[in-house]
């Protein structure tokens, strides 16, 4: 048995809080995490809707019933499956969209990436991957994956502010995970601003808004 491959045209879909216009100073493009869709992870971003913030959630592409062969459905970025493929796909995607956004919106806009749980990897493995025009990272409830290039990483991530987000109550988020997350991010010369809230493995509007005007 040989494996093929074929590249094929998709069609991706996004979400969008705000308008473009000249009045945009700040463009959020936030990822979603496993299981999750585009349109309601949107709405915990409803507090920077301020008219100078353009809010944009693509969604992963591979969805899938969360119970059973039927009802509620979910999204994930990518399996264990093919994996090289699908990142490779993912960059792709999220490369268009971002040049897409920034057609619209003055040049001096700045550009902030959010990944929330899976959708932080996603994320990170985009950055990593290519000259993506991005002023900061915001790391929330998320695991940076071990499997950046180091070489790539170091000049992808270089004087790239980054924020690391979570809940002082998610049970995704233990004390060792986290000790290896941040030595793993120490590796690549990041040292994230750290925020947490007492919550769990969720996103939390108070929280989001500081990230948003202090970073």
């Amino acid at each position: 048995m040989e494996e093929h491959k074929l590249t094929v045209p998709r069609t991706a879909r996004y979400y969008t809080l705000g308008t473009p216009s000249d009045a945009i100073q700040d463009l959020w493009i936030v990822c979603h995490g496993y299981g999750q869709l585009g349109r309601y992870f949107l709405r915990h971003f409803s507090v920077l809707d301020d008219g100078k913030t353009l809010v944009v959630a693509p969604e992963a592409m591979s969805r899938f019933y969360l119970d059973g062969f039927s009802g509620r459905v979910g999204a994930t970025w990518m399996t264990k499956e093919d994996r090289l493929s699908e990142i490779d796909d993912q960059t792709h995607y999220l490369d268009l969209l971002l040049a897409e956004q920034l057609k619209q919106l003055p040049e001096n806009v700045r550009v902030t990436v959010l990944g929330f749980s899976q959708g932080g990897a996603a994320v990170s493995r985009w950055l990593a991957n290519g000259n993506v025009p991005v002023h900061r990272l915001v790391l929330w409830a998320a695991a940076f994956p071990e499997d950046i290039d180091f070489t790539a990483g170091k000049a992808a991530f270089a004087h790239l502010p980054v924020a690391l987000v979570y809940g002082t109550q998610d049970q995704f988020i233990t004390p060792e995970k986290l000790e290896q997350k941040q030595a793993l991010m120490a590796q690549l010369g990041i040292q994230p601003q750290v925020y947490t809230f007492e919550s769990g493995h969720t996103l939390h509007p108070e929280t989001l808004l500081a990230v948003h005007q202090q970073l």
